[in-house]
């Protein structure tokens, strides 16, 4: 007779996909850096241009050189990273522009957006065509010309969260959520506000009066 321990089969874990990201940048030791930083999630896997894994990829992080050469497939999504103030759109497969400085926050959550299929704008992350453009200075005043983000609910609810300070585990916890459903709003969030980090996020949500203190 077998004993009941030999019925027993171990399952294994579920694993996350993890998005390839090709990074194609002309400065190597930013490329570098970024693929670093990028490796540590759990959800993004970088590959630097170069390794022969570009036609794999699912998102594409270029600078402007990378993108006029056709360095990545037309059918890749890419996120620009461009030293102008104002790229214009020259390619179907670019999803949006941040600043050559942006904080590797933002960039690891537009590269979520993108590879998810949003065009991402400064209003916020969406099916239409658009770029984000803009600095990420900490000192800067919103333009009282510009329309304030317009949050969903739920988005609206997750802020609230992120201003008690509170981490993915927490939101998901308190929302009823998944911790993947959690980051993929944190993510729109900071796209939508223009912030470079979860601090920043709070500090333009305040002078916006999206959240309270």
């Amino acid at each position: 007779m077998a004993s009941s321990a030999a019925q027993t089969i171990a399952r294994p874990e579920p694993t996350t996909h993890r998005l390839t990201v090709l990074i194609a940048l002309g400065d190597a030791a930013r490329a570098e850096q970024l693929a670093d930083t990028l490796a540590a999630s759990d959800d993004l896997l970088p590959t630097l241009a170069g390794s022969g894994m570009g036609q794999a990829a699912d998102v594409a992080l270029v600078d402007e050189a990378a993108l006029e050469s056709r360095a990545v497939s037309p059918a890749t999504p890419c996120v620009l990273l461009s030293r102008r103030a104002g790229h214009e759109r020259s390619a179907g497969n670019l999803f949006a522009t941040l600043p050559a400085s942006a904080d590797s926050l933002l960039i690891a959550a537009a590269l979520r957006l993108a590879a998810s299929g949003y065009r991402i704008s400064k209003s916020g992350p969406s099916e239409a065509h658009g770029d984000f453009h803009g600095e990420l200075s900490e000192d800067e005043t919103p333009d009282d010309n510009q329309p304030r983000a317009a949050l969903s609910p739920r988005e609206a609810e997750v802020l609230a969260l992120l201003a008690e300070g509170a981490p993915n585990k927490v939101i998901a916890r308190r929302l009823n959520i998944s911790v993947h459903t959690a980051k993929f709003h944190v993510a729109a969030i900071l796209i939508k506000l223009g912030a470079a980090n979860r601090t920043d996020a709070i500090a333009i949500a305040m002078r916006q009066g999206l959240v309270l203190v």
